[in-house]
């Protein structure tokens, strides 16, 4: 199917060299460039799983301690 597509003369120029140094077509590589859109927007965003803790926060011993304080107590510095 042809399809008109206004691109902007920097990105094409671009495209024709990469496909020119590829021995490729301009047709190949917006081919690519769709699928991989399709591709991405279907995966599911990435969500981190919940990994809180149980408990009442920080230990009173280092309630009032300074993360530099905190990091210096657990690492042993």
């Amino acid at each position: 199917m042809k399809v008109t597509v206004e691109i902007h003369d920097a990105l094409l120029r671009e495209v024709r060299q990469l496909a020119a140094g590829e021995s490729t077509t301009l047709r190949a590589l917006v081919e690519e460039g769709l699928r991989r859109v399709i591709a991405a927007r279907r995966q599911p965003p990435f969500r981190l799983r919940p990994a809180s803790f149980r408990g009442e926060g920080l230990q009173p011993d280092v309630a009032n301690k300074s993360w530099d304080e905190i990091r210096r107590l657990s690492y042993g510095d």
